[in-house]
Order: C-alpha cells, then structure tokens, then sequence
C-alpha cells in the first residue's frame, strides 16, 4: 500500500487499521481482540477494518517518530509511513540485492550495513537504503568469505554474517573515513563544489505570515549565499529557480548526487501555532536514539558551526541543532544541512527575515561556518570572529 493522505487522530478505516497493524507488529501497540469482521485471509487487517485512529494510537506514532528522528506530530503522512513499513524488516527475512531503479530500504538494510562497516568493508554511512556502495562492500565480503560474489544477500550470505556478528562489533568507521576526507581535501574552499537547496517553490509557498512566504524569503537567501560561495572560488549548484515549482526532496537529494557535491545546504523558515515561537535551528542526517547509529559525523559538525556563527553574528534565539531522518538529509550521498531560520509565525523573527542587512548577515554566517569546517584546529578562529575577503 502506498500512503498517500495523512492520518491522524479520529480517522478510521482500512487504511488506519494497516497503520494500526504495523505499530502493533513494532510493539508500539497492544494487539486488540479480534473482531468478527475477521477474514483469516492474506489481507486481513487483524480485525480492524473499520479501526478508529484513537490516542493510544496517536501515543504510538509519536513514540514511533521520536524513535526514527522525524517531526513528532502523531500524524502518519508518506514519509512517516514509509519508516513504518521499513522499521519491520529484521535481517534474514528477505534476499537483499542491489536495483538501480528501485534499491531496496529497510531496517534489514540498516543491520547489513552495520555489519559490514563492523568488518571493516566501506559501505558508506547506515542509511537503510541498499545503493551501489553497499553492493560492492557486500561483494567484497563474499569475496573474502570465500562465498559466490555476487552482490545479493541469500542464505549463505546471512548465515555468514550470523556467524560473524558475534565476534566482530563496535567502532565507527564511517566517521574516521569522513574525517579523513575532509582532512585531505585541504582548507580552500575554492574548488568544492555546494548544492544550495531554497525550500519550497512555485505553487508551494512554505510558510506564509506576516506578509512574507518562505519561499520568497530563502530563494533570495540562496542567492546571496551562491554569490558569495562563487566569489571564493565554490561551485555552487541551487536545486530550483525563483519561480519554478518546488521539487520532493527525494529529487532534491538525486539532483544533489548527481553533483557529486561536497555538501548540501537546505533553507527554510518555520512556523508554529504559538506566535511566541522563535529562534535558528540547525539539522543533520542522525538518529541517537536508534540501535544502528545512523548519523553524518561531518554533517553534524558543520550544522554546529553553522549554528553557533548564526547565534553569534545575527542575534537570533538559539534552537540548538538536531538529527533528523528527513528524505533530504538521509538521501544525499555527501553531508547535508537544514537550516531553519527562524519563525515566519513569529513578529520578531518576521521583521528579522524581511531585512536585507540580516539576511546578508545571515549568508555571511553560513560561508564562514563551511570554511571554519575545512579550517585544521590550530588555523581555527573563535566563533564569530572569522572574515573573509570577499566580504570586506
């Protein structure tokens, strides 16, 4: 089933009961008595068929999402529904293979991955999603194990990596390689190539308040944030034009691999009910709260700078940063940051956002933050105190 509405709270159907069904499955729900509506068939949904989206089930998916690393809303929308339907994959229960068109994502994925990066074969960063990094890493592993090298995890493969899991564990070396990366690729940023990814776009507005619309707002941050990147020496790539319409981020995230980019840059305001809502807020591709570790060491290190540079040169309330598993973060190949610049919803924020001088400010922050990332520690300045040349 493909979810293609979003369900919450006092919604009912099948739809809702498949929902239901699979949170019972994670353990998130208690299993309900059967009903008489009960088939026994292939599709049964557990005798939920007229199931009621109640609290105990809006308890779960915010449970549910807090575990994953998305937006805690109790509202079970496409992406939401996608981690549901991949969290029930445990290693073993499919073959797994490489599909160029269409690669295969779930917590089976996760766990090989993890096991192999344990081994010491370089798949990349535990996302879950079975690219070509993780088909040659699992190649190489049957390789060396002495089975048929053929990129698809079956029987043999999984009772390898059975025997195998007990006596090789620990260590992240997927953030020693992405250290080591940005180590070597020295500290110019002349070269490095950014995607710079305006939110929204077209007929999508984003968040609109207080006579601005984020789309509006972050395109012309975009620009001032290319200008400068170019003026250093940066290519600079931006997902979307000032009118087009905005793209999914499964598309933003494949227009940026296809870059080869070095990091990508999200821009976007927020909004909240409470009109006393305020502050930056810098993402990353992680989730501390899962057993596989997902995260982007360098993602994670850069949305730090980018958010202390904001903090200190622009005056806005400090939202901290945090690791999500949006699309976009989790499906770039390379490092990749959401900013969120403050609260359109917010009067203060607003004002802020609607001056040319703040957003110069706030371009200037986020240039300073991607050099001090390349800069090796004893070449590093406090924070707010770096300038570059083509802002002077």
């Amino acid at each position: 089933m493909t979810m293609q509405r979003r369900y919450r709270r006092g919604d009912t159907g099948p739809a809702v009961a498949e929902i239901r069904s699979k949170l019972v499955l994670l353990g998130l729900l208690p299993a309900g008595a059967p009903r008489p509506t009960d088939t026994g068939g292939p599709d049964d949904l557990g005798g939920y068929a007229d199931a009621v989206f109640d609290d105990s089930v809006d308890l779960a998916v915010r449970h549910f999402q807090q575990q994953r690393a998305m937006t805690v809303d109790g509202v079970v929308g496409p992406e939401t529904y996608r981690h549901l339907d991949e969290a029930r994959w445990r290693l073993g229960d499919r073959m797994l293979s490489y599909s160029a068109g269409h690669p295969t994502v779930g917590d089976d994925v996760a766990t090989l991955q993890q096991r192999l990066l344990d081994m010491g074969f370089d798949c990349g960063r535990v996302d879950g999603i079975l690219g070509p990094a993780t088909e040659l890493a699992l190649r190489e592993f049957q390789r060396n194990y002495g089975l048929g090298a053929d990129g698809t995890c079956g029987p043999a493969t999984f009772r390898a990596l059975d025997r195998l899991a007990r006596t090789v564990v620990g260590g992240q070396p997927h953030a020693m390689r992405e250290s080591e990366l940005l180590h070597r690729s020295g500290p110019s940023l002349a070269g490095k190539t950014v995607v710079i990814d305006p939110g929204h776009g077209g007929a999508d507005a984003g968040v609109v308040a207080h006579g601005l619309t984020e789309a509006e707002v972050m395109w012309d941050l975009a620009r001032r944030l290319e200008g400068r990147l170019s003026a250093l020496g940066v290519r600079a790539y931006l997902t979307r034009g000032p009118a087009e319409d905005g793209i999914g981020e499964e598309e933003r995230a494949a227009f940026a691999n296809a870059t080869d980019a070095d990091l990508v840059i999200s821009l976007h305001a927020d909004r909240n009910d409470s009109p006393r809502a305020a502050g930056v807020a810098c993402y990353y591709y992680g989730s501390g709260s899962d057993r596989y570790g997902r995260r982007s060491p360098t993602g994670e290190h850069f949305a730090s700078l980018v958010q202390r540079e904001l903090v200190a040169r622009t005056g806005m309330v400090d939202g901290r940063t945090h690791g999500k598993a949006w699309t976009l973060l989790r499906r770039t190949r390379m490092p990749a940051v959401r900013i969120e610049m403050g609260y359109l919803t917010n009067v203060d924020d607003a004002a802020r956002l609607a001056s040319s001088e703040f957003r110069d400010h706030a371009a200037e922050s986020v240039v300073v933050a991607l050099q001090r990332l390349y800069l090796p520690p004893d070449e590093d300045v406090p924070t707010g105190m770096l300038r570059l040349p083509v802002f002077t």
